[in-house]
């Protein structure tokens, strides 16, 4: 496989992936700046997939998280987790290292960070743009996307990054509960202090929140 021509790679990638009912899919190359945690080896490039999240289950929140919402989060942690195992053997059976990062493992909850940002590698991997919330904008589904990545020394071509950003929306800062959200971005420990008080929700039970992803469609 090592011969192979860098676009074969990517191809069987996404067979693979469209096997699994997995569409968003972005190849980059691991920033040499980014922040790792627990991560060594010589892992250059990222493979970062997406799945949507339910529209309707999004439609329940208002302005504090829903036990609808909470389960069907926890559920596309899941299968995002599942899937980038299941790759992660796919790429080492032909030959090649991949650590599958999990989708939603937060390390240091007072900076909301992981073993390593997805967004930046979602960034890198031409999936979207770093919105005014903080997450990753996705062009078509805004920030309606939960995400996990899979670092590889497998050989392909990185996709072309986004040129777009927010523009003049304005959606996510006028719904903020925390009112954390400003045009220069996200305040994370403010944006964290609303969450304490969501994990007290009698079922909730984790730090989550929702408002801002429902709001952002990606300018649609």
């Amino acid at each position: 496989m090592k011969g192979k021509n860098l676009e074969n790679h990517k191809a069987e990638i996404k067979e693979f992936l469209g096997q699994r009912d997995i569409d968003i899919v972005g190849f980059g190359k691991v920033p040499d700046d980014i922040e790792m945690v627990e991560i060594e080896g010589n892992l250059p490039r990222a493979i970062v997939l997406g799945y949507r999240l339910s529209k309707a289950a999004l439609d329940t929140i208002k302005d504090r998280p829903t036990l609808i919402y909470k389960h069907h989060y926890k559920t596309v942690n899941w299968i995002l987790d599942q899937t980038a195992g299941g790759l992660a053997n796919f790429i080492q059976n032909k030959g090649y290292l991949a650590l599958p990062i999990p989708a939603s493992q937060t390390i240091d909850w007072g900076k909301q960070r992981g073993h390593i940002s997805h967004k930046r590698l979602g960034m890198e991997a031409g999936l979207g743009f770093r919105g005014r919330n903080g997450l990753l904008v996705h062009p078509e589904f805004g920030s309606g996307v939960r995400y996990v990545s899979i670092l590889t020394d497998l050989e392909f071509s990185p996709d072309e990054k986004s040129s777009l950003d927010c523009g003049a929306c304005r959606k996510c800062i006028e719904v903020c509960p925390a009112n954390a959200i400003s045009e220069e971005g996200c305040d994370h420990p403010r944006c964290f202090q609303k969450l304490k008080e969501f994990v007290k929700i009698q079922g909730v039970g984790q730090y989550i929140c929702g408002v801002c992803v429902r709001a952002c469609d990606g300018g649609n």
